[in-house]
């Protein structure tokens, strides 16, 4: 309000008046355009926000996670450590290990004998980033990533550093990171869910994923990530039973949603309210959902892109392929889990069968979104749930070799989405043991991924049995180094 306005409130002539409600009224006109349902009074009051509108101008309109599950070594894939090879054989330094808590599967053993990585590494790019030779797809899209060697964690075994990446508490019933996107910025596409889900296995030996690592938690179940199957009905229980139109559909709902209303005002349980717009949802997907499915109208250039087996449902690549189009049609988070990077033994070999499923989609992905120019608002995410010791497991030789769960550093790598490109970012010593310059920790990367969507992470927060949660839980700093 200028300085007139605010000496003189009272004393504004009608001409005045109207020019300025003018301008307020316009301007509220178009959020309840741009933001069905901005004055309908469903305002999170315990939040301090209204649903969609982010506490500031985002970098970033949505997300693809490409999960790597069971952690990928990063002594063979973005941490090129030729110390490691010198000293093969010998028995790690205490002075590096410092006591460090290991797994039950390598605190008996004897000895921790050091082993270097099996594959090569090259520089890459502008940036002359360091990856290993079982990548060459991620390399030549190196100059478009912003690979972070330093992230850390405290959790030591898979469930709770899973749970811990996925929903910011290592035990259960938090709402997901997916969950909290939805929940902060709505979604784009009325058709679609704002978070999707999608599953693929390696080769390699496979940790399991349930669906707690995509649940809403405390959150309204309109948040939880809806899993697409590669099964012939990708979403169980979508489509109408025989003998049902969709005249005869609309007219069901219409009954149960008018049931559902008496219950709503009689109980005030609002997840009747969401079972209503749950029930709408699924109905609006019958006719969204085979059309994004719907591989066979893409281009040879793009099925040449991603890989032959783009077309086959339910790889690594057909995923990456679908996220593409959930993202291009405005779903906010699409949350890829690729099974298989637990290489305890045998690494060597199982690894390249690994990296030979996720590198040539992964890269694809990337440049399938820059040339449609929707790489800039996407936020894309590769890597895993913590890292993989500098030791070895069990029996060594120089072809055959094993590593056990590491949670003191790992590399993961970002790219588009407001994220400085061509920039590796933190440093681990020459063993690859102990972060020695910038490190991240898995709260200050999820504060990063949410102020690249515009909120404030500090603020993003659900009242639940009298107290206020976030994602970052009591922490996290953004890492304002990696932002463009």
């Amino acid at each position: 309000m200028d300085k007139e306005l605010l000496q003189h409130g009272l004393n504004i002539n009608r001409r005045k008046f109207l020019s300025r409600m003018s301008i307020g009224l316009g301007s509220a006109a178009l959020g309840s355009l741009l933001i069905p349902g901005l004055f309908d009074g469903a305002v999170e009051e315990e939040a301090g926000f209204m649903p969609g509108i982010p506490h500031f101008a985002p970098k970033a309109k949505r997300v693809i996670y490409l999960f790597q599950n069971g952690a990928p070594s990063q002594l063979e894939t973005f941490d090129y450590k030729p110390t490691l090879n010198k000293m093969m054989g010998q028995d790690l330094p205490e002075s590096i290990r410092q006591g460090q808590r290991l797994t039950g599967m390598t605190s008996g053993q004897k000895s921790f004998p050091l082993v270097g990585s099996y594959y090569k590494f090259n520089q890459h790019g502008q940036s002359g980033a360091w990856v290993s030779e079982i990548f060459p797809h991620m390399a030549k899209v190196v100059d478009d990533l912003c690979i972070v060697r330093s992230l850390h964690t405290e959790a030591i075994n898979h469930d709770p550093a899973l749970t811990f990446f996925q929903t910011g508490a290592q035990q259960g019933n938090r709402p997901s990171m997916g969950s909290w996107v939805s929940y902060g910025l709505g979604t784009e596409n009325k058709n679609l869910p704002a978070f999707c889900v999608l599953l693929s296995r390696g080769k390699g030996n496979g940790q399991g994923v349930y669906s707690k690592l995509w649940s809403n938690g405390f959150l309204d179940s309109i948040h939880q990530g809806v899993q697409f199957s590669s099964g012939e009905n990708p979403i169980l229980y979508l489509q109408d039973p025989d003998g049902m139109d969709r005249e005869a559909r609309r007219k069901m709902l219409d009954k149960v949603a008018a049931l559902n209303e008496i219950q709503l005002k009689n109980f005030g349980d609002p997840e009747i309210a969401t079972k209503i717009q749950q029930y709408e949802m699924a109905y609006r997907m019958q006719t969204a959902v085979p059309e994004i499915m719907d591989v066979s109208k893409e281009s040879d250039d793009i099925v040449k892109l991603y890989g032959s087996e783009c077309l086959v449902p339910g790889t690594y690549a057909a995923n990456c392929l679908l996220a593409r189009k959930l993202s291009e049609n405005g779903v906010r988070f699409i949350q890829l889990y690729h099974q298989g990077w637990d290489q305890h033994g045998n690494l060597p070999n199982e690894m390249r069968g690994q990296a030979k499923d996720v590198d040539q989609p992964s890269a694809a992905l990337i440049t399938d979104l820059k040339q449609r120019g929707l790489l800039d608002e996407t936020l894309v995410i590769w890597g895993g749930e913590f890292g993989r010791t500098n030791y070895c497991q069990g029996a060594m030789s120089e072809d055959n070799y094993g590593r056990d769960h590491h949670p003191r550093c790992f590399s993961i790598w970002m790219a588009g989405g407001g994220i400085k490109p061509g920039m590796v970012y933190g440093e681990t010593d020459e063993f690859g043991y102990n972060i020695v310059k910038n490190p991240v920790h898995i709260n200050d990367f999820h504060a990063t991924i949410l102020n690249q969507l515009g909120f404030d992470h500090e603020r993003l927060t659900y009242r639940f049995q009298g107290r206020r949660y976030r994602l970052t839980d009591v922490s996290g700093t953004v890492v304002r180094d990696i932002i463009a």
